[in-house]
């Protein structure tokens, strides 16, 4: 049980640092400082990446202990795509704080001219004591004003499919390793596979489509509420995108065990 909960934190950091992405973004546009934003937004992908590489080793643990022991893994699996949808939600109700705080994090930037130097600026016990000053708690009055209107419905829906997908990509791959162990290395590799479709659907489908809907609000201040509503809407599709996973996780298995024998066939 440990083990899951060890996993659990990680899953929980990963998504909520990725979906907090969206807070940096949106503070980009308001302030017209959407480059400078964006070149942050990469010190939450290796707060993303560190953690899922770190994960990675511990849900193996998990796979391989289960199929010593021989006990049913897939209620930890669930468990701990429960926790990728927890730390989603965590990411919506920190939204508005977290934009006020990356409204500071690209004005200490652009003062001091790189990462390293906004750190060391940034990080200190008088400037965590600031924070308080920034918490934005989430109301009901600004989330009654979120309109899907103008949000195309295929772009939510696609990022939601896309969140299913990447959320059980390795998961999937892990617990099919137990389906078919015959041919554990191939089902083990085959999470690039999963991941692959919900990267291409990501690069082609969604990311281009809101950078088109971005640069559209920023060119007219009077759509800056639209940008808002359309961050908003992708975070709420990624959060249905988690409980989508809980379904996908055992049939995207199913389809990778079933898939390995045939890799071995052509080599």
């Amino acid at each position: 049980m440990n083990m899951v909960l060890i996993i659990c934190l990680f899953t929980f950091v990963i998504h909520t640092a990725e979906t907090l992405s969206y807070a940096l973004r949106y503070a980009g546009v308001q302030t017209g400082r959407l480059a400078v934003a964006l070149s942050l937004t990469g010190m939450i992908v290796l707060v993303s990446r560190t953690s899922n590489m770190i994960q990675g080793p511990f849900t193996g643990g998990l796979i391989d202990r289960a199929a010593a022991q021989h006990f049913d893994v897939l209620p930890s699996l669930h468990l701990i795509i429960g926790a990728a949808s927890l730390g989603t939600l965590a990411a919506i109700l920190l939204f508005p704080t977290l934009v006020q705080l990356s409204k500071r994090l690209i004005a200490h930037l652009e003062l001091t001219g790189s990462v390293p130097q906004m750190l060391k600026s940034t990080v200190s016990i008088h400037r965590l004591r600031q924070v308080k000053h920034h918490i934005r708690p989430p109301r009901l009055p600004n989330l009654a004003r979120f309109r899907i209107k103008g949000i195309p419905y295929r772009l939510l829906f696609l990022n939601c499919i896309v969140t299913g997908i990447y959320t059980i990509g390795v998961l999937s791959s892990q617990y099919a390793s137990l389906l078919e162990p015959a041919f554990k290395a191939t089902v083990m590799s085959a999470s690039g596979l999963i991941n692959g479709v919900a990267t291409i659907l990501l690069t082609i489908f969604i990311d281009p489509q809101v950078g088109l809907l971005t640069d559209k609000a920023m060119q007219n201040q009077s759509e800056m509420g639209q940008v808002r509503d359309i961050y908003i809407g992708l975070m709420i599709s990624r959060f249905f995108g988690t409980l989508l996973a809980q379904l996908l996780l055992s049939p995207a298995a199913h389809w990778v065990a079933w898939v390995a024998p045939f890799f071995q066939t052509w080599s």
